[in-house]
């Protein structure tokens, strides 16, 4: 459960700004989406090397 303390006289555009933030970092909407389809095993690792290999390209082009 996510607690947001609200100060007195505080904006509540502020308040709902920190609980987007809060609710956003623990990782449900993502979480709801993985399993929303199974996915295999062996497609989930392909996806993770092809993340990988992409990210060390940009740090390559970057140096």
């Amino acid at each position: 459960m996510i607690v947001i303390p609200v100060k007195e006289g505080e904006n509540i555009e502020r308040a709902l700004k920190k609980f987007k933030r809060k609710f956003e970092k623990t990782g449900v909407i993502n979480e709801l989406r993985e399993r929303k389809a199974f996915k295999k095993p062996s497609v989930a690792k392909r996806e993770q090397k092809i993340k990988a290999i992409y990210k060390q390209q940009m740090i390559g082009s970057e140096a």
